[in-house]
């Protein structure tokens, strides 16, 4: 384990942006440096790609290896799925993991992606996944499109007629119709024509228009929407609209003009659940700039003929829509604002925080406690002495209200759950998930769940019916054998803790065999 580096330390108060109360909320990612956001709306989430620029440039140039993605349900608290695709995912392809976009079809989620292949020139990609959240693989073993260069930052939509329409491009702007299957296409490439009344009128004479790269095509309504990083350099992003998927397009506008620390800009447009969202990045973060960027999110509203308002950079983000119930399993790294920590795979699935020094924290916005919560429980890992985790209300330094101490599990991937009472948690607050202890890494981090105050636990019940039987036995062996993660009861880690040794483990399984044998009357 190494920590190469705390980007999300502060944010830099000496750029443009500056907070003047509170905690930023933007760029919606602090542990890594993110860029050329790719919204998509799933199963009442907001799934965001981005691609990964590395702490360390190779030729002080764009290096990007792999692609991320990270999902929210209330715009405000982002989880990180960790990386679904990679260049090296494709046999064919060199590097350079750069702009790409996810879309869904009949189950299956495309993620299309720009690489330079191992012959030079410039390729685009696509690889097939059942879950937006990955694993993706290439089912071609070749690119799917290219014209030999400057195909780069692909878009991908699905017009109402079901057919698929791929523009990507710079200098130019190129399409092709996919077929139905999502991995090849019909008819030839087409070449977009770049001119003023499509694409506004250039201030230098480099190119013929403002167009420069990164589009983002859709549909709203009955106008089709070309959004687009234009030039010169440095980026601000424009856009065009047409009647028709494939023009001709009528250029509008300025939407978020030059600013941001990153001489590189990319959009990202979607609507979620009644609100209207824009994507972008810059390089707001601690040691960012044009190769170390970062993705943010604006809520906005478009003007009643359909066009776009002016849209500003901002660290406050977006609005939370509802709240987070702190009664149910969350995620560690499901994060609103972090400071120090990493994250990094998990043995047990999915990601965990990881390189948790003395000092760092999580914020976690907008937590509805409703009448106040008993306990806390965290599934942890040290091969250290550990730390304690300070639960914290509406600032690192804010009222303490439960402590939950971690000791040595005997390695970083040896999970156990450890629970402390909880006092004075009611009503909505952020929480904030303060890390303290000695010197060095102190534990990783998996999730996190309160319990409510009043509830009243039932030893053994373990799928919340409010009886011990063979069926609850049946659900702790599965627990045991990694087949699930935690079980329905509300309060199941206290249910199931038949020792109160904070774990579950094979000695509270054998204890729960003895009650339903007889041979001991009761459990503890």
């Amino acid at each position: 384990m190494k920590k190469v580096s705390k980007i999300a330390a502060l944010l830099l108060v000496l750029t443009l942006f500056i907070p003047t109360v509170g905690y930023a909320d933007n760029p919606i990612v602090q542990t890594l440096y993110t860029a050329d956001p790719a919204p998509m709306i799933y199963n009442d989430t907001c799934y965001v790609y981005t691609g990964h620029d590395e702490d360390t440039l190779v030729n002080d140039f764009f290096t990007m290896n792999d692609w991320r993605c990270y999902s929210s349900t209330d715009m405000v608290n982002w989880t990180d799925n960790g990386s679904p695709l990679s260049y090296s995912s494709f046999s064919w392809a060199k590097g350079d993991a750069w702009a790409g976009q996810c879309i869904q079809r009949n189950g299956k989620f495309y993620y299309y992606v720009p690489l330079t292949p191992k012959t030079g020139g410039t390729a685009i990609g696509v690889a097939v996944s059942d879950s937006p959240t990955g694993p993706f693989k290439d089912p071609l073993g070749k690119p799917l499109v290219s014209t030999g260069s400057g195909d780069i930052d692909p878009t991908v939509y699905i017009d109402d007629d079901g057919q698929a329409y791929l523009y990507w491009g710079n200098p130019n702007l190129y399409y092709v119709k996919l077929n139905q299957d999502m991995v090849s296409y019909s008819g030839s490439i087409v070449k977009v024509p770049l001119t003023t009344a499509s694409f506004g009128t250039r201030s230098k004479t480099d190119r013929p228009t403002t167009y420069e790269e990164g589009p983002w095509f859709y549909k709203r309504n009955s106008l089709y929407y070309m959004v687009f990083a234009g030039g010169p350099i440095s980026e601000h992003i424009g856009y065009s609209t047409s009647t028709g998927p494939t023009g001709p397009w009528t250029y509008r506008g300025k939407i978020m003009p030059t600013q941001g620390s990153s001489f590189t800009n990319h959009p990202g447009v979607a609507d979620f659940k009644g609100n209207s969202y824009f994507f972008y990045h810059n390089g707001a973060l601690q040691g960012g700039g044009g190769f170390h960027r970062s993705v943010c999110v604006e809520q906005f509203k478009y003007n009643a003929d359909g066009t776009f308002p002016t849209i500003n950079m901002t660290t406050t983000g977006s609005t939370q829509i509802g709240n987070l119930n702190p009664f149910i399993k969350t995620e560690a790294e499901t994060i609103c604002w972090e400071s120090g920590i990493e994250t990094e795979k998990c043995s047990e699935g999915g990601m965990n925080v990881a390189f948790i020094e003395n000092g760092d924290y999580i914020k976690v916005k907008g937590v509805d406690f409703g009448t106040g919560a008993a306990a806390f429980t965290a599934r942890v890992a040290s091969a250290t002495d550990g730390g304690n985790l300070e639960l914290r209300l509406d600032s690192p330094t804010g009222k303490l209200v439960g402590t939950c101490a971690v000791t040595s599990t005997g390695g970083w991937q040896t999970w156990v759950d450890k629970t402390c009472t909880v006092s004075g948690a009611e009503g909505i607050h952020d929480l904030y998930l303060k890390f303290t202890g000695g010197s060095g890494y102190l534990f990783n981090f998996n999730w996190w769940k309160f319990i409510k105050a009043g509830n009243t636990s039932v030893i053994g019940d373990l799928n919340g019916d409010k009886s011990v039987d063979a069926a609850d036995y049946a659900m702790m062996k599965k627990y045991l054998l990694g087949l699930i993660e935690d079980f329905p009861a509300e309060n199941d880690i206290e249910a199931g803790d038949l020792n109160k040794d904070s774990v579950i483990d094979a000695l509270d399984f054998a204890v729960f065999k003895k009650y339903l044998l007889g041979t001991i009357p009761s459990l503890p």
